[in-house]
């Protein structure tokens, strides 16, 4: 992601960004039932970020330093250690 989602930011809303980095490109890819949701049989793909991405798109960015947990195929790949 690095600076692409601060870049698009000077022309799309943050909303516009993170749904064409989802449900757009996974129509593009004609993966509309499997990518860009959250169900079951869907690949899962998930971030947790600390702080709203609709309010500060550059969450994304900071090499995954506001992602608190990552989620890759329905494996965590990402998570704080157990308390």
């Amino acid at each position: 992601m690095g600076i692409e989602f601060t870049v698009r930011r000077q022309v799309l809303s943050a909303a516009d960004i993170l749904i064409s980095a989802t449900s757009v490109n996974a129509e593009i890819l004609q993966m509309r039932d499997r990518l860009g949701v959250i169900k079951p049989g869907a690949l899962a793909d998930l971030l947790v970020v600390d702080g709203n991405p609709l309010d500060d798109i550059g969450l994304l960015a900071a090499n995954g330093a506001h992602l608190t947990h990552i989620m890759r195929a329905g494996e965590f790949v990402k998570q704080p250690p157990a308390a």
